[in-house]
């Protein structure tokens, strides 16, 4: 009996030879790797936006705290403080860069929170007195400068317009948010 030709063919082509079943394994192997390495480094940094988020929160919180404090001619505990319409009706302290003795935060002015202008200074907790989580450090420098039109420069009659830069650092990364202060309400003294 003879086995037609197409036959024959399809028996000697059934299953796999064994080169082929060695090459299938690497080749599984390789795409098997690369896979988990993926999954690997994705779950390493998958804390990184969670740190990223908190450091984002500390600055947003101390960013708010700054700005929503007062920007006034006089310091708040000046006699005269709710009646000055500029530096030179102060009583006797004028409001410029640096801290009053005995004041704690919240401070009762924007210029509290620096020494002095364009010189970053150092918050290692938050406004209720709990320290920041560990591995974040803050800092809050404030600058006077011009805003659209306001005129605005470092001597106390001329400070009209603040920019308030915090930068939060954790590990290797740093989140700085800049925001501004006019001077619109300068005898607000609640």
């Amino acid at each position: 009996m003879c086995i037609p030709e197409d036959v024959r063919q399809w028996r000697r082509q059934r299953g796999l030879t064994f080169i082929e079943l060695i090459m299938s394994i690497v080749i599984v192997s390789i795409a098997v790797t690369g896979v988990l390495l993926v999954l690997n480094l994705a779950t390493s940094h998958s804390a990184d936006p969670q740190r990223r988020k908190q450091a984002l929160a500390i600055a947003e919180a101390l960013l708010e705290e700054v700005q929503g404090s007062r920007f006034t001619f006089c310091d708040p505990e000046d006699t005269k403080a709710e009646d000055a319409e500029s530096v030179n009706d102060c009583a006797t302290t004028v409001e410029n860069a640096g801290l009053e003795a005995g004041n704690q935060r919240p401070f009762d002015n924007v210029n509290d929170y620096v020494s002095a202008y364009g010189i970053p200074a150092s918050i290692s907790n938050d406004v209720a007195g709990q320290p920041f989580p560990t591995g974040y450090t803050a800092a809050v420098t404030v600058f006077s400068e011009p805003l659209n039109g306001i005129a605005s420069d470092t001597t106390p009659a001329n400070t009209n317009v603040l920019r308030i830069r915090v930068a939060v650092a954790y590990g290797n990364d740093e989140i700085v948010l800049d925001g501004y202060r006019t001077r619109y309400a300068p005898k607000l003294i609640p």
